[in-house]
Parts: structure tokens; sequence; C-alpha cells
């Protein structure tokens, strides 16, 4: 007797008691998408093939990567019309739930709002420690809105390797608003002010700590700084950090000619003042592309992006080829004992990978 379709799924394996087997389910392979199917799925807003798609332009795998990059090719002429927004913010600033109070807020004003939120990587394990489908449970379950979390992986800037890709996957789908949410505050997590369009930098209350969780690069960077948890007894503490980081960023933003940086306070919790944050996003958005300057800014952006894509690629290789492995290892050993400098150990695994023909360490 023939197997019925359901039985064929059954896998036989050995049981615990001898001359006895049991059968175990195994769900089927789901079948790889084709570029068009992806294509297709993510301008209709299909949620699946919109999910794929996202994970497709994460993967590392070469073969993903190809079919990604044919995507892309194709999505590109249906990008760009989407307000690109990045927040970043000190540890306990409370971004995500600011990030659910304005994102709720214009997915209701009938916006299709798409959050890209970065998790950070465990550096033991690889893994992503926190779930931001969790920490933005209203706004995920939004019909008008969509938040994909991403492993921050070993990339610094505080965003994902692929975030620029699934930018441009989000707009594909019709989502107007794209924020682009940070791991945190630091010297190296500046790249989000690079790949959108306004940096709002989240504060908290705290007087002089205040300055000194906030690393002068960030700041520099900024459209707009907001000082968040504005509410009960803190009201008049946020004020006072409003006026110290307004004093801040007259002294390092005092070129000739430079508007002043807005400095504003807000409680997502309350829902208050966020409306006033978005209103200030706009109207910077708007003057930008009114005088072409945003064209001009996401010109250099995509310059910039091809900059980081060349040392990924070289990276990439380098780190998949065997030899160099090898050899990584041998070199790391020397180091270890004091036998190389590691400048020289490097550049001697460099040539060797770029077939140069210094000498050896």
């Amino acid at each position: 007797m023939t197997d019925s379709p359901r039985e064929s799924s059954l896998r036989e394996v050995p049981g615990v008691d001898p001359g006895r087997e049991h059968k175990v389910r195994v769900p089927p392979r789901r079948r790889e998408a084709s570029v068009d199917e992806l294509v297709a799925g993510v301008l209709d807003g299909n949620r699946t093939m919109l999910g794929r798609a996202f994970t497709l332009v994460e993967s590392l795998d070469a073969g993903h990567r190809t079919v990604a990059e044919n995507m892309l090719e194709r999505l590109l002429p249906r990008t760009g019309n989407a307000i690109r927004l990045g927040i970043s913010g000190v540890p306990g600033s409370g971004k995500s739930t600011f990030i659910e109070a304005l994102g709720t807020r214009l997915a209701d004003d009938g916006h299709r709002v798409a959050v890209l939120a970065v998790d950070p990587s465990s550096e033991i394990s690889g893994g992503s420690i926190l779930g931001d489908k969790t920490r933005m449970e209203r706004l995920a379950m939004h019909d008008s809105a969509i938040v994909r979390p991403s492993p921050s992986g070993s990339v610094p800037g505080g965003v994902a390797r692929a975030t620029r890709e699934s930018i441009l996957v989000a707009e594909a789908a019709g989502f107007d608003v794209v924020i682009v949410e940070t791991v945190g505050v630091g010297q190296s997590e500046t790249d989000v002010a690079w790949m959108t369009d306004f940096f709002l930098l989240l504060a908290i209350t705290g007087a002089g700590d205040d300055l000194q969780g906030i690393k002068r690069g960030v700041l520099e960077l900024a459209d707009c700084v907001a000082i968040n948890k504005a509410d009960g007894d803190n009201v008049s503490r946020a004020e006072g950090a409003k006026g110290q980081l307004a004093a801040a960023l007259r002294l390092l933003r005092s070129r000739e000619g430079e508007a002043a940086v807005p400095v504003m306070t807000c409680s997502a919790l309350e829902r208050e003042g966020v409306a006033e944050i978005w209103s200030v996003v706009e109207a910077r958005v708007s003057a930008l592309r009114s005088d072409g300057s945003l064209a001009t800014r996401r010109r250099e952006q995509a310059v910039r992006w091809m900059d980081q894509a060349v040392a990924h690629i070289l990276d990439s290789e380098f780190q998949a080829d065997p030899g160099m492995r090898e050899e990584c290892e041998r070199l790391r050993a020397r180091v270890r004992e004091g036998g190389v400098l590691p400048f020289r150990a490097a550049r001697g695994l460099v040539d060797a990978f770029l077939g140069g023909k210094r000498d050896e360490p």
C-alpha cells in the first residue's frame, strides 16, 4: 500500500525500544521565491514576501546576496519617497517607547510606518539580545506599520549591515515613513545620520550627567535633540536639561549661517510633545526637498554606502578564505607571544590575500 500525502511527510527513526520505530513529522522545506515573486510581493505589500525580502538582504550567503541584489535593482525605481528618520539616544532614554508613540500616531493618521530596529548582538553567541516586537507591541500589530528587528552582528555604527537595503525594501512596499533605531549612543554609532534624512537624538534629565552620556560626534550630527520623560515631577528638570543642551549645541554648532539645532521636551509615555517633534521633522525634510538639498544628501549617502560596501566585501572574502584563516591563526599566535607587531602582522595578511610581494612578517 502506498503512503498517503500526509504519511509521506513522516520519517522512520529508531525507537527507544528494540524492534520498534517511531515516526516524527518533518516539516516540508519552504521553496525559495524567485526574484519575480519577491518583487511582485514587495510592491503589492504582501507581508510574507516582505519578510522574506528583509531576510534575503540580511543573509550572508553568496547565493542569497546575488538574488537580493537583483531584487533591489528591480525595486530601486519605486524607492526614495519616504521620510527616513534616524533615532538614537543614551541608555534609558526611552527610544522604544518614543518610537511606538510616534509610529502609532503616524499610522493612525494615515501614514504607513516601517521601523527598522537594530537589536544588539551578543559578542559571545552572536544572537540578538532584545526583542523589539515585544517592546513595541502595539505598533507591531498595527495594520499600517511593520517592526523589523535585525541583529547588529559585528557591524559598528549601531545599525545592521543591511539596514540601507532594508530601507529600500520598505520604501518599495509603500511605507512613507521609515524609522531606523540604533543600538545606543557612542563614538562609532553615527552611521544612522548618514543614511537618513533627519537624525533625532533622545536624551534624559540629569543635569551634568546628561552631557557626559552623549558623545560630541553624535551631538554634532543631530538635527534635533529631544529631552524625553518630561512628565510628573521631572518636568522642571527636563526644562533645565533643555537649557543646558541648547547652550552646549550653540558652542558645538556655532558656524556662521548655521541654524540652531532645536532642543525640545517630550513625554513618550504620556504622548506629550511627540506631535510637535514630528512637525519639526516634516518641516525640515520639506525644506530640504524644496531647495534640492535632500537629493544631494541622498546622492552623497549612496557614495558613502558604496565605500562601506567595498570594505565589507573585502572583509567577507578574506574571512571566507580557508588559507587566510589558517594564516590568521598563525600570526595571532605570534602577536600574542610578542614576536611581531600587530600592524605588521595585519599588513602581511593583507598582502598575502591580495597577492602582494612584501616580505612575510
